[in-house]
């Protein structure tokens, strides 16, 4: 598109006291057009954002250079004018919403402060923008969730809140930092179409920050890629992917999912035979019974029952010694909700576990203890997981103490050793989380889990907010250390290129429900089930010249479902069908 920039930026450099992290980087972007930053942690996009915005602190951080919206300068702008660029003029998406929204003020009130204070709109009318707002990133109920608040969000949900409150006011530009890195594929693939429609109505500028290239194949009209807040590359998204000049743009370009020309979408013969066959792989270290995870939702003053949110519905599967059983689905599908309903952080309804071929019993202490000793679990967010104040070499040691394991001298050189297994330095005993970056976060976490010498790891989103390189070295360790101890893993995940690379055999959910269960290679490479091909047909591409010739996006054109079951539903008996050896598909839709 031709015409003025949105906005331009020119010798932009920012200083942390003396420490400069930001250096000379220039760029505009025209009205319609959408700029990748791209870059690992710490190449200082976030910066640029935040500089852009004005959010960096003001006597700590300086800024030079200059950041024209509009014609207008940004930097010296007064805080009050600033204030109405906020929002009005510039909407930032940011990467964790949960830091973004308010836990203590509902959905609906904080979509509507924003409304209110760039629009105006009032009452009745104030009430339908944000509903409409809520539809339009597909929020499921939102006559209902919007009087919620953001912790009985998913993660997926929380971002589709976020989008929907940069999108309010119709922005000449929208920064989008990092927005679909929490995000399965198949919301991934909604919000980059719903920014895109939004482009074509709007003319809105976008600058996308991200370090997934297969997310700026599918978006940018123009790259820039920075390392150690530098531009070490720049220019149209055909001249960087067909042609990059510099090694670390190659790195990130090969690091892109692959799986988008490989998918095989079409009709899969399935012979009908009735129930889902438990699998058994070897000897079992996990099995689940119909599995059933149930949240009242009550209603009026006296918080009278008027249902429940069928989280994990008849769900059974499981896991052989050495194995790697792969969960994925999108945001709130249930997969995460079964993770903690193993290890008894999610109150479980109905079905049986069964570890190392015991019952567990969750009521008894005992058995619960015998439980935690066998199954571990591995978070996604690994600074949350661990005590701020307590030094890592003491977090990996505390399972082992308070399990009996090892004790004294013992303890430590275990310690030491699980640490130099994991790539840390064990002279970094004594150091805090916070002096650690992200991945090496995830490592301490896979430390502590591997304390215990559990039979089953438990990883939940593990790898989805590390960056590309890092992601691979924690996949890459992982698979080592399965080979290593023999220890089977739950793989909870949507990133599907981490999925194939790990995982044994897959199963997708949908709505509480297992829709389709088998080998890696079937399921994904021939998916049956409906539901299956919509999400591995959501995969982004790995080069702009896909994005005419790629294979059509199986559209979900249904409204959005509710999980709210009224009081004393029973979902029906779900029926199969076998495609191959261990590929199973369900033929009966989830209600």
């Amino acid at each position: 598109m031709t015409g003025q920039p949105v906005v331009e930026v020119r010798d932009l450099r920012v200083s942390f006291g003396r420490k400069p992290v930001v250096h000379g980087v220039s760029f505009r972007i025209r009205p319609g057009q959408t700029l990748a930053l791209v870059g690992e942690s710490g190449s200082g996009k976030s910066v640029t954002s935040l500089a852009i915005m004005r959010l960096l602190p003001e006597g700590f951080a300086r800024v030079d250079g200059s950041i024209m919206l509009g014609g207008q300068e940004l930097l010296g702008l007064p805080e009050a004018q600033m204030r109405r660029v906020r929002g009005g003029r510039v909407s930032m998406i940011f990467q964790e919403p949960m830091t973004s929204l308010n836990p203590v003020q509902t959905i609906g009130d904080q979509l509507a402060e924003v409304v209110r204070i760039h629009r105006g709109l009032k009452g009745a009318e104030l009430r339908e923008a944000v509903l409409e707002m809520l539809r339009k990133v597909r929020i499921p109920d939102p006559e209902e969730r919007i009087r919620q608040y953001p912790h009985t969000f998913s993660g997926g949900m929380r971002q589709r809140v976020m989008i929907a409150m940069a999108l309010a006011c119709n922005p000449a530009m929208i920064i989008a930092d990092e927005p679909t890195t929490a995000l399965d594929v198949t919301v991934q693939a909604q919000t980059l179409e719903l920014l895109k429609e939004l482009q074509r109505e709007t003319g809105t500028a976008i600058l996308f920050i991200t370090h997934d290239m297969g997310v700026v194949a599918e978006m940018a009209d123009d790259v820039l890629v920075m390392r150690h807040g530098r531009v070490i590359e720049q220019g149209s998204v055909h001249e960087v992917f067909t042609t990059p000049k510099d090694p670390y743009t190659r790195s990130l370009i090969e690091a892109a999912p692959s799986l988008a020309g490989k998918l095989q979408i079409g009709a899969v013969p399935a012979r009908p035979v009735g129930e889902l066959p438990l699998e058994i792989h070897g000897e079992p270290v996990l099995e689940a019974h119909g599995l059933s995870v149930r949240f009242p939702v009550h209603s009026g003053f006296f918080g009278r029952l008027k249902g429940a949110v069928h989280a994990v519905e008849d769900v059974s599967f499981s896991i052989g010694k050495g194995e790697t059983l792969g969960l994925v689905g999108e945001s709130g599908s249930g997969k995460s909700t079964i993770g903690k309903a193993i290890i008894n952080l999610a109150p479980l309804h109905g079905g049986e576990i069964r570890v190392c071929g015991e019952t567990v019993d969750y009521s008894t202490p005992r058995s619960l203890a015998r439980m935690r000793r066998q199954v571990q679990m591995i978070f996604q967010d690994p600074f949350g997981s661990l005590d701020a104040r307590q030094t890592i070499g003491s977090a990996i040691i505390e399972p082992m103490h308070v399990h009996g394991i090892e004790t004294g001298r013992a303890a430590t050189q275990k310690m030491e050793w699980l640490m130099e297994r994991v790539g840390l330095d064990p002279g970094r005993a004594t150091s805090l989380p916070h002096e650690f970056s992200g991945g090496q976060r995830q490592r301490i976490c896979i430390a502590r889990a591997l304390a215990m010498a559990p039979k089953l790891i438990i990883a939940d989103e593990a790898v989805s907010a590390l960056d590309v390189a890092i992601k691979g070295q924690i996949i890459e360790l992982m698979i080592d250390l399965q080979k290593e101890f023999e220890v089977s893993y739950l793989f909870i995940s949507h990133d599907m290129a981490a999925v194939e690379r790990i995982c044994d055999r897959v199963a997708v959910m949908y709505f509480g429900e297992i829709v389709e269960i088998g080998p890696r290679d079937e399921v994904i490479g021939r998916p049956g089930h409906p539901y299956t091909q919509r999400l591995l047909s959501a995969i982004p591409i790995t080069h702009p010249d896909m994005r005419a010739s790629r294979p059509r996006r199986v559209a979900d054109a249904s409204p959005p479902r509710s999980p709210i079951k009224p009081v004393g539903y029973a979902a029906p008996a779900a029926l199969w069908g076998q495609a191959a050896d261990g590929h199973f598909i369900r033929q009966s839709e989830p209600t």
